[in-house]
C-alpha cells in the first residue's frame, strides 16, 4: 500500500495550517495560570511539522532556534523554503522519527511539541520519541502534544477501522487516495443507512461521519486513515510521558481552564476534592467526554506560591489582535455558549483599543475602578486568548529583532498568494502567533507592497490577479453580471479591510 508509511498516510500533502499552542509565547500564561513557573523556549523541536507552517511563522518571529522532521521530502523541501526567505533560524529534515531521534548532532531542547500525530504512528515510534524526549528535553523543559482521546472517540473506532480497511476497494491500481477515501465513506454510510444495531446505540458516531464527509479531504486522509489511528485515554497518556520524566502542567486549551464553562457546580466541586492529578484529569475527560486534548508538559516543573504566581502574571503583555467591534463576547466550552461580562470586558477591550501591548497589571489598573478582580480579569484574558482576540506579547528588543525576519516571510507569502491560495496565515513580530488573513486581502497587501495606496488601485491591481487565474467574485452566491459590477465590490471590499484590518496589522507589525 503505496499511501501508507508505517501506517501513516504519505501520498497525500497535509495542509497548510497553523497551530497557536506551538507558539511558545502562549506557554507563561498557560503555565501561570496553573501556578508552575514557565519554561524557556530558546531551542524548540516539532516532530512531525506537516507543511511546516507553524514553525516557520513561530522562527520567523521570534529570537529562538527551531528543528523539526517530517518523513514528506516534499513538506520538508517547502519549509525550508520558507526559511530560507525568512533567514531565521530554522532547520528541517525529511526523515522518519527512528532517524531523527537517534541524531548525535542536536542540541537539547527547551520545547518539544507534537500535533496530532501521537494518535497516528504506532508504538514503536511512541517509544522512540519518549527516549528522545527523555534525553534531549531539558529540565524545566515543556512538552505540547495533542490527540484523540477518549472517551469521546471510543465510539467512533469501529467506523474508522472500516473506513481504513475498505479505502483500498475503491484505490486499486494506483489512483490518488483521494478515490479511494470517498469510496470508503459511501461504503460505510451505506451501513449506517441500513440502520445497524450499532447505530442505534452510538448516535455521536454516526453525527462524526456526516461531518466527516463536508471536511476538506487531505485532512480527512490524514486523520481517519492512518494504520495505527488510536484515541488514547488520559491516564495511557500519563503512563507515556511518565517514562520521559514528564509531569503534566496544564490545558493548552484555555477554555478548558474555567471550569464554569465545562463543569456544573456539581461536577466541580467533585473534581476538586480529587488530589491526584491524573484520576482528577480522567474524571474530567468523563464528565465532559473528551475527544480530543491539548495538553503541555513538564521536566522537573516548579510550583509557584500565590505571590510569585500573580507577580509574574501581572509582568505578562497582552494585544488586542481586532477592532473592538469585532470582539466577540460569546466564548463556548462543554455546557454550552455563555457571554462574558460587560462589566469586564468592557472596559479591558477599551484598556486595549489602542492596539499596543499592555501588562496585566496595566489592565487590572483599568479595570478595577469597575470593581474587577485581578482573578476576573486573568479568567477572561484566558478566553479572549482562546478566541483569537487577545495574544501574549513579547518584550520590545525581540520584537525589533523578528522585524526584519517576518517582513521577508509576509512578502513571499502575499506574491505566493498571487500564485495560489496555499498559506492563509502572515507572521507578527509582536506576538509571535499568526494572524489569520485570506487570499484575497494578502492580495491587497501585495498591491500596497508595489506601491499602490488607493482603494481603486489596490481593487484593480487584485481583480487582474484574479481574472488571470479565472477566480469569479460571487455575491450571494452568484456571480455579477459585469466585471466592472465585480471591480467595484472588490473596492468595497478593499474599503473595509483598510476601515477595520489595517490599522490592527499595523500594530501587529505584519506590514
Amino acid at each position: 500500500m503505496s499511501h501508507w508509511s508505517e501506517g501513516y498516510v504519505a501520498d497525500v500533502s497535509y495542509l497548510h495550517n497553523y497551530q497557536p499552542e506551538l507558539n511558545p509565547l502562549r506557554l507563561p500564561l498557560a503555565f501561570l495560570n496553573a501556578g508552575l513557573a514557565p519554561p524557556s523556549a530558546g531551542i524548540s523541536c516539532e516532530l512531525g511539522f506537516g507543511q511546516g507552517v507553524s514553525t516557520n511563522l513561530h522562527a520567523a518571529a521570534t529570537v529562538n532556534e527551531w528543528y523539526g522532521t517530517d518523513f514528506s521530502a516534499p513538506q520538508a523541501a517547502y519549509a525550508r523554503q520558507l526559511a530560507d526567505v525568512s533567514h531565521a533560524k530554522a532547520h528541517f529534515f525529511d526523515q522518519s522519527f527512528s532517524e531523527f531521534c537517534r541524531r548525535e548532532d542536536l542540541p537539547d531542547f527547551d520545547f518539544i511539541c507534537m500535533h496530532g500525530i501521537w494518535s497516528w504512528i504506532n508504538d514503536d515510534n511512541r517509544r522512540l520519541i519518549v527516549d528522545f524526549i527523555r534525553r534531549k528535553l531539558k529540565s524545566g523543559g515543556a512538552v505540547y502534544v495533542s490527540y484523540n482521546a477518549l472517551p469521546g472517540l471510543a465510539s467512533f473506532a469501529p467506523l474508522q477501522d472500516l473506513l481504513m480497511r475498505s479505502v483500498d476497494l475503491y484505490n486499486r491500481g494506483g489512483s490518488d487516495l483521494s478515490v479511494g477515501v470517498d469510496g470508503a465513506l459511501q461504503l460505510v454510510e451505506r451501513v449506517v443507512e441500513l440502520s445497524p444495531a450499532f447505530a442505534q446505540g452510538n448516535a455521536r458516531a454516526v453525527e462524526r461521519l456526516k461531518s466527516i464527509r463536508r471536511e476538506n479531504r487531505a485532512y480527512v486522509a490524514h486523520e481517519y486513515f492512518n494504520r495505527n489511528w488510536s484515541p488514547t485515554s488520559f491516564g495511557r497518556m500519563a503512563d507515556w510521558l511518565g517514562e520521559a520524566h514528564l509531569q503534566f502542567a496544564c490545558s493548552a486549551n484555555h477554555f478548558s481552564t474555567i471550569d464554569g464553562l465545562n463543569l456544573t457546580p456539581p461536577q466541580q466541586a467533585f473534581v476538586n476534592e480529587i488530589p491526584d492529578p491524573v484520576v482528577r484529569e480522567t474524571v474530567r475527560d468523563l464528565l465532559i467526554n473528551q475527544s480530543f486534548r491539548k495538553d503541555y508538559w513538564v521536566k522537573d516543573g516548579r510550583r509557584l506560591s500565590a505571590e510569585q504566581r500573580d507577580d509574574a502574571l501581572a509582568r505578562q503583555r497582552v494585544v488586542l489582535m481586532r477592532t473592538p467591534a469585532l470582539v466577540s463576547k460569546k466564548i463556548g466550552g462543554a455546557l454550552g455558549e455563555r457571554m462574558l461580562l460587560d462589566r469586564i470586558c468592557d472596559p479591558l477591550i477599551q484598556a486595549l483599543a489602542d492596539h499596543k501591548p499592555k501588562t496585566l497589571a496595566e489592565l487590572g489598573s483599568a479595570v478595577k475602578p469597575a470593581g474587577v478582580e485581578f482573578a476576573q480579569l486573568v479568567d477572561v484574558v484566558q478566553a479572549l486568548v482562546k478566541t483569537g482576540a487577545l495574544a501574549s506579547a513579547q518584550n520590545d528588543a525581540d520584537i525589533d529583532h523578528a522585524r526584519p525576519q517576518t517582513e521577508k516571510l509576509n512578502l513571499h507569502l502575499c506574491e505566493q498568494a498571487c500564485k495560489a491560495a496555499d498559506v492563509s496565515f502572515l507572521a507578527s513580530p509582536v506576538t509571535v502567533t499568526a494572524v489569520e488573513l485570506g487570499r484575497i486581502p494578502q492580495l491587497f497587501l501585495h498591491a500596497m507592497h508595489q506601491g499602490k495606496g488607493q482603494p481603486g488601485e489596490i481593487a484593480a491591481h487584485a481583480f487582474k490577479i484574479m481574472q488571470g487565474q479565472g477566480i469569479t467574485i460571487l455575491k450571494n452566491g452568484k456571480p455579477f453580471s459585469t466585471p466592472g459590477e465585480g471591480l467595484d465590490a472588490l473596492t468595497e471590499e478593499v474599503l473595509t479591510f483598510m476601515r477595520q484590518h489595517l490599522p490592527v496589522l499595523a500594530s501587529l507589525q505584519v506590514i
